[in-house]
């Protein structure tokens, strides 16, 4: 018996026909070109992140190896964080600061090994600040912005004289994309470029992040300083002065829950949109693939591809070499 025809001279289903066809009417390109793999260093041997299964605290030594891997894959851009002991850790966040330091040391020991990988580091203060704040905390509570600007030039100076390509202040203080860029120009590192966190939201999805780098606030939360979950409009704001003040590169984060803010960026910005699938992001589509509730590979491209089509130019991912991988 055949089938009943109707009368439909669109039928949309024929450009889903095959997979070549499929491949061919595409309209959203995912490659490993368009990701970031974050990594976590510290001063032991390389040890996995109980709150990012499949995550590691790396070595020196497992930063390059992890590097070469993900170049292989075509991941040539990473970003770097840093687990500090406590005993470094002070009220001034002066570790952070440290030409010595565990993050200039992993840029040089990346160059050196790997000098076509983009090194992007984090300019914040929290992983080196006692009392787990990005900025410097004044007597009564307060998050003192200029002060903690001051500090941020000096420590983004300090990933520069080492050899970053980028620099990446993930702090949400006011006017710190332009005075890193003035201090910078002014230190000939004019080559160096900014990607702004430009509407970091105080998000609950940072969590197991805080985890692998023990920064969580000792008291109080980011909500002064972060964005409200509750604002669009604010993040053009924000976007606007940081591409005023020589942003080259403009984020998002967290990204699966702001994709109508990394949309606005698109439709908007300048320069560059990145966006980051943050830690608990990660951690959901672990969790709920390890409970076979889902598949992980489905899952991954599927996210990822959504994060591109809304408009991200660039992702930050944890998933960047397993994404690669798949990718082929």
């Amino acid at each position: 018996m055949s089938e009943p025809r109707l009368n439909l001279p669109s039928r949309p289903r024929r450009n889903r026909r095959t997979l070549a066809i499929r491949n061919l009417m595409r309209e959203t390109e995912l490659t490993p070109a368009h990701l970031v793999l974050p990594l976590f260093v510290h001063r032991g041997a390389d040890e996995p992140i109980e709150s990012m299964p499949g995550a590691y605290r790396w070595s020196l030594d497992g930063l390059t190896g992890e590097v070469a891997r993900a170049a292989k894959l075509g991941v040539e851009a990473v970003v770097l964080f840093e687990a500090v002991p406590e005993a470094l850790k002070t009220p001034t966040a002066s570790e952070a600061c440290n030409p010595d330091g565990l993050i200039p040391q992993a840029i040089c020991a990346i160059k050196a090994t790997h000098p076509n990988t983009v090194v992007m580091t984090d300019v914040a203060l929290d992983p080196y600040n006692s009392l787990g704040h990005d900025g410097l905390v004044a007597p009564d509570g307060t998050i003192q912005n200029d002060a903690t600007v001051e500090v941020l030039c000096a420590q983004a100076l300090t990933h520069a004289q080492a050899g970053a390509d980028i620099v990446a202040p993930s702090d949400m203080m006011d006017g710190r994309v332009g005075a890193i860029r003035t201090n910078l120009d002014h230190h000939d590192h004019s080559d160096v470029g900014i990607c702004a966190y430009t509407a970091k939201y105080a998000s609950a999805l940072y969590g197991p992040f805080r985890g692998a780098l023990d920064s969580a606030p000792r008291s109080g939360d980011k909500k002064t300083y972060q964005m409200d979950p509750a604002n669009r409009r604010e993040a053009i704001r924000e976007l606007e002065l940081d591409i005023a003040e020589g942003a080259d590169m403009v984020m998002v984060k967290p990204a699966g829950p702001y994709l109508d803010v990394v949309r606005d960026f698109a439709d908007t910005s300048t320069v560059p949109v990145a966006a980051y699938q943050v830690s608990g992001e990660y951690l959901m589509i672990k969790a709920a693939a390890a409970s076979s509730w889902l598949d992980e590979q489905a899952a991954i491209t599927e996210t990822l591809t959504g994060i591109r089509r809304a408009g991200a130019d660039i992702i930050l991912t944890y998933f960047a070499t397993q994404a690669a991988e798949i990718l082929g």
